[in-house]
């Protein structure tokens, strides 16, 4: 059964493999998470998870009722995914850490570091031009297309602009260790955001 969970990235090191080798990897406290509700459709079945419980005066009514339905905790952070397995959960069943394989593949998706408004060197990786002293365009784009015909800009044209702060999804990272007892999934590689970013992982 395809698992979802959701943790808080710690931050990044390293370790050393049976070889020697540096491998580098990334720590995140994961879980535990809370089934807060399940649709049943035709093929597959929704399953939603509540992270991070908090105090039901800051949320709204609608939402303080979506859990009071089912006698649960009101929690901060709520992620839906897809199941398609005959094993079902019940509501209110907590998935840990344990329910994670090692030495397997996982998904993990999240919110990039924001950059703010960058230029085009930063942001597309263009070239500078001449730094000589006649030279009029060090940093600037250059032409951004043709004049009378058509008279504008196309849509999509790498231009300067925000940078970072959308959704990464980052598939085939292999866990290398979890700690049952702390709740700290240690996975190889890098995985977007900032410390403290919430991070959804999925192990089909």
């Amino acid at each position: 059964m395809s698992i979802g969970i959701i943790g808080k990235k710690i931050g990044m090191t390293q370790l050393f493999d049976e070889k020697g080798f540096v491998v580098p990897v990334t720590l995140l406290k994961v879980g535990p998470c809370t089934i807060t509700a399940i649709q049943k459709e035709n093929i597959y079945t929704k399953i939603q998870i509540g992270y991070e419980e908090m105090n039901p005066n800051k949320l709204t009514k609608p939402m303080v009722g979506h859990f009071a339905k089912n006698n649960l905790p009101c929690f901060k952070y709520l992620k839906e995914y897809k199941v398609v397995s005959s094993e079902i959960p019940k509501i209110g069943e907590i998935i840990k850490i344990d329910k994670i394989k090692q030495e397997q593949l996982v998904s993990v998706s999240g919110i990039s570091i924001g950059k703010g408004f960058s230029g085009y060197q930063k942001r597309h990786k263009f070239s500078r031009g001449p730094m000589s002293h006649g030279s009029k365009n060090h940093r600037e784009p250059g032409s951004i297309g043709a004049g009378t015909t058509p008279g504008r800009v196309f849509p999509g044209k790498k231009m300067a602009g925000r940078m970072g702060n959308k959704k990464v999804h980052v598939k085939n990272l292999k866990v290398i260790k979890t700690d049952n007892t702390n709740n700290i999934l240690i996975l190889k590689g890098c995985i977007p955001g900032k410390k403290g970013n919430i991070i959804y992982i999925n192990q089909k």
